[in-house]
Formats: structure tokens, sequence, C-alpha cells
């Protein structure tokens, strides 16, 4: 349920460029990781659709809190170390807690985000032995979660990450992967297109591509999550496209 044994889990816009894919000066830098942990209870569990859009709201929050913004006299409580964090690779790590876990995590400086069923509380990115007692005792894998009925058609007017229909990822990947997608959703927005996603509390849906939608957007010029392939899946794989109708509508007009 983790990409902690990523080394190199990677984000790359296209298949030529990827700074996070092979050896680069990132490799070079201090590591960090952003935790991300879930809430499950044996009794009631997310569903694992809701545990993936609110795993990537939840690091669309961090990335737009105020706490990780600014610089010198005006730099947020967390923007040094999320710069840091973004300077090297970008990886992730979904935990699981639950009862008292839940508790002593939840304790910790970060953010949590609610979904219809999920609840996905975000940290400040922390080094990657550095890791905060209260989450480096939580397990990263071992719950698989399920979607009791079929995922509705998603908003059109709302964005969308596509997951690849080929991929059988555990749900820590895939909210890991879900999580990726949305930040490079948001790199590319514009500041205006950044301040009306996050004023509709960042509405997303994260659904599984068909076979021949999937090939289409691969190739679409939207921004694609390719996988390092350390855990799960094949070096190079192509996980999540981030389609959203700002980045889709530049496309048009292109």
């Amino acid at each position: 349920m983790s990409t902690e044994n990523t080394p190199a889990e990677g984000l790359s816009e296209g298949p030529s460029e990827s700074p996070f894919h092979d050896e680069s000066p990132r490799d070079e830098a201090p590591q960090f990781v952003l935790p991300l942990v879930v809430h499950i209870e044996k009794a009631e569990p997310p569903s694992r659709t809701d545990a993936l859009e609110t795993a990537a709201r939840a690091v669309l929050t961090i990335l737009s809190d105020e706490r990780s913004l600014g610089e010198g006299d005006d730099e947020g409580e967390w923007a040094r170390v999320m710069r840091d964090w973004q300077d090297a690779r970008i990886r992730k790590v979904v935990r699981r807690a639950r009862g008292a876990e839940w508790r002593k995590a939840s304790a910790l400086p970060g953010i949590a985000v609610t979904g219809k069923s999920a609840e996905v509380r975000v940290f400040p990115p922390v080094p990657l032995d550095g890791w905060p007692k209260e989450l480096a005792k939580l397990q990263v894998s071992g719950t698989d979660l399920d979607d009791p009925t079929e995922p509705g058609a998603p908003d059109p007017l709302a964005p969308v990450l596509w997951l690849n229909p080929e991929l059988d990822m555990s749900a820590g990947k895939a909210m890991a992967q879900a999580g990726h997608a949305a930040q490079l959703a948001w790199w590319e927005l514009s500041s205006s297109e950044r301040d009306a996603w996050r004023e509709a509390d960042f509405a997303l849906s994260v659904r599984t591509a068909g076979a021949g939608a999937w090939r289409a957007l691969t190739v679409s010029g939207l921004p694609v999550v390719r996988d390092a392939g350390f855990t799960e899946i094949a070096p190079g794989s192509c996980t999540v496209v981030a389609d959203h109708p700002s980045l889709r509508g530049r496309l048009r007009l292109g």
C-alpha cells in the first residue's frame, strides 16, 4: 500500500522528458517523502475510489496551503521543506491507521481531508530516514479496498484522473499515483485556474479508462504519470493521465 520502496517513484509529462525517472541532479539533492495516512477501520473501510479521490485532493490541499507557500519574510512554516521535497524526487507514501494509531497520527501537524467515506491526513514532507515515530510504525500494506458499487460516470466539467486499465495496482499504490497526477495538473495551471479549483474544494474524479480511450489519452498532450517501476509494475509504465478541463481546452485551442 506504499510507494516508500520506490526510490524513483516518478512523475513525467511526456515520454522524452522525465526529471523524476532516470538519473538526474534531483538524485543528488536531499530526499524527502510526502506522507499520507488513510483512516481505515475494520468495520467500515472507505470505498476504493473515494480513497483515491480523497488522497489526490489531500495532495492539492497541502500544495495550496498558505503554510506551504511564500519566501523570505512571507515564508510559510512548511514552505522550505515543500520546496526541498519538490526539488528532489517527488515521493509519496500511503500508510493506513485505525483507532489509537489514527488518533496519534492526527495529533501531528498536517491536514485532514475527507471524502464521502474516506479520510486522509497529509503531512509536510519528511526526510526518508526521519519519519516521526507515530507515522513510522504504521502499516504500509495488507489492506485491500473495494467499491461496493460501480462508480458512476465522472462529471465532464470537473477534472478526471484516468487510471491505466491494464495495470492492477494496490489501493495504496493507486492513491499515490492519483496524487502524482493531481500534482502534475496543478503545476500546469495558471494562478486563476488554481484559485478556481481551490474554490471548488478541488473537485475531481478518479476513474479507470477504457482501453481505446486510454491509448488516446496517453498521446493527447495531457500530463501523464510514469512509474519508476520499483514496486508492483514495470518501469516506465503510464499509470494515470490528468485530464483537467483547462488543460484539455488549451489542447483544443492549440
